[in-house]
């Protein structure tokens, strides 16, 4: 071949500059191409945020359960799974979704009044000192940890107009309000990592295989999705508890002489 040739195949090919440019002569391959990107970022940000890998020290809290594993409530993975399922639906598994629901929508809207008192009612809304701690903690982390890795435009001003420190569904709202990540998939990947975490805490107090602990997800897969739907229409009005027993394990637990988890 010479190298005429050679310069001839070359010129034919379009550059990246060249392709782009002819890309964005008409709107709809941009709308597209940028309605991707956007979806990709906020995939990218909730499965950052969420991963057991993002440090807001889940891993050392267990909301209970180790208290009702060593009262027998949990032995294995059908109690373990009925306990889960009451959490979620009846406990603070569909609080914490609707408090992040509202949270989400107040800080969208720029109502910085009304996210106040959404923060100060769910901070109330947990049932014991440790609870407190473990919520709390993980807020504060997750919104420092978040700000210090992506800018958002807004997010301090929102954080700074709660008069309380944000609990976390508080906390995992805001900040997914302020970076425009949708909301349904933000609450469906807070009630995932919600579960995960607790089927975490219970595979080593139980204990519980690999295995059977996925199986423990499987299982939960349409109470966390009916926690959602729920949450996602629900009123602060109809927020309430009644999982009495695992809001005493979580009182109790402050007591339990010999302890993994910090809840």
């Amino acid at each position: 071949m010479t190298m005429g040739m050679i310069t001839t195949s070359i010129a034919t090919i379009p550059t990246i500059t060249t392709a782009t440019s002819m890309l964005m002569t008409t709107n709809e391959p941009v709308a597209a191409c940028d309605l991707a990107e956007r979806e990709a970022a906020a995939l990218y940000r909730l499965m950052t945020w969420l991963s057991p890998a993002f440090p807001v020290g889940g891993f050392s809290y267990s909301s209970g359960i180790e208290w009702a594993v060593e009262a027998g409530d949990i032995t294995d993975v059908a109690t373990l799974a009925d306990w889960l399922d009451a959490m979620l639906a009846d406990g603070s598994g569909f609080c914490d979704a609707t408090f992040l629901v509202h949270a989400y929508r107040a800080a969208e809207a720029g109502e910085d009044a009304s996210l106040s008192e959404i923060a100060e009612l769910a901070s109330a809304f947990v049932p014991s000192r440790e609870r407190q701690l473990e919520t709390t903690s993980q807020g504060r982390a997750f919104v420092e940890i978040s700000r210090a890795a992506w800018d958002a435009e807004g997010l301090d001003a929102m954080v700074a107009a709660c008069r309380t420190p944000l609990v976390y569904p508080v906390a995992v709202g805001v900040v997914a309000a302020m970076h425009g990540v949708p909301l349904a998939p933000t609450l469906h990947a807070f009630l995932h990592a919600l579960v995960s975490n607790w089927i975490s805490a219970a595979s080593r107090l139980v204990p519980l295989g690999q295995t059977d602990s996925q199986r423990v997800l499987v299982k939960l897969e349409l109470a966390v999705a009916a926690t959602a739907h729920r949450a996602l229409k629900a009123a602060l009005d109809d927020l309430g508890s009644a999982t009495f027993r695992a809001d005493l394990a979580s009182l109790r637990h402050e007591t339990q002489y010999t302890r993994l988890f910090r809840s």
